[in-house]
C-alpha cells in the first residue's frame, strides 16, 4: 500500500460536510481539520499500482463542497 496526503480547501461552511462525505465513502485512512490555507488534511492508502492522480481526480475532487486540493506524495517513513 502507498500512503499519500491531500490538503483540501472547502467552500465556505462546507468543511464538516466534506469530512463526513469522505468518512462515509470509506476512502480515507485519517481525516484532520486544520488551520491555515486548507481546511482538511486527509491521509489515503492505495494499492501500489494505483495512479494517485486519477484517484484524487475521480474519487476526491468530485465530492461536493471541495474547492481546491494539494496532493502530498510521501517517500519513506522514519
Amino acid at each position: 500500500m502507498v500512503p499519500f496526503f491531500v490538503q483540501i480547501k472547502c467552500q465556505l461552511g462546507q468543511s464538516y460536510e466534506v469530512a463526513n462525505k469522505l468518512a462515509d465513502a470509506e476512502l480515507a485512512s485519517e481525516i484532520y481539520s486544520t488551520a491555515g490555507d486548507f481546511d482538511l488534511l486527509v491521509k489515503f492508502y492505495v494499492e501500489d499500482k494505483t495512479d494517485i492522480g486519477h484517484f484524487v481526480n475521480e474519487k476526491v475532487q468530485t465530492i461536493p463542497g471541495i474547492q481546491d486540493t494539494r496532493t502530498i506524495i510521501t517517500f519513506k517513513a522514519f
